[in-house]
């Protein structure tokens, strides 16, 4: 069975041994490595282990044999484009983390620094942890199915205010809301 174990930790930047260790019972670098091989056997036992460890859903451990992945082929740094030292796959946004459901906003027009067909990716956060959040773009909801977003720019006490990424517009208060998102990844097509 092909499995993206040794991909998914490298993208976290994991060793064998932190993976061994996140393990609930912890285990040995060398069973995670055999894992990752395919030198022992993948059961459903070891996937939630090992799913659980690396903070991803079960089914993102595993790939298909006949559709190929999408590959880092190039690392860009000071010194321009390089080559990869090694052959690693590319993570999507939804292998990240499974500890909560990634929330998404569409982008229609441009607004601020978004740009018309952008999306932001966003990750549920409770409202009692707006102070740690300050100077994020943050999503709220707001009665009758609408919503503010902006540029935290206060949080304490359950009132919210968010500066608009228009500029112009007012910045806005958000009473007690009952969840909040924080802007985590933007992807945009070029």
């Amino acid at each position: 069975m092909i499995n993206r174990i040794r991909d998914i930790r490298l993208q976290k930047g994991l060793t064998l041994a932190d993976v061994a260790a996140r393990c609930h019972p912890p285990t040995t670098a060398q069973t995670v490595g055999r894992l990752e091989t395919g030198m022992r056997n993948l059961s459903l036992a070891w996937m939630s282990r090992i799913a659980k460890a690396l903070e991803v859903e079960p089914e993102r451990l595993l790939r298909s044999e006949t559709k190929e992945p999408a590959m880092i082929v190039a690392i860009l740094s000071e010194n321009g484009a390089e080559s990869p030292r090694a052959r690693r796959e590319a993570m999507l946004p939804s292998d990240l983390s499974a500890e909560t459901a990634w929330m998404v906003m569409d982008v229609e027009q441009s607004c601020g620094e978004y740009r018309a067909g952008d999306q932001v990716w966003l990750r549920p956060s409770p409202p009692h942890e707006a102070p740690r959040l300050l100077n994020r773009d943050i999503l709220a909801p707001l009665p009758g199915g609408r919503f503010a977003f902006g540029r935290l720019i206060d949080g304490d006490g359950g009132r919210l205010m968010l500066l608009p990424p228009a500029s112009g517009q007012p910045v806005r208060a958000v009473e007690h809301p009952a969840w909040l998102a924080v802007a985590d990844l933007l992807i945009r097509k070029l």
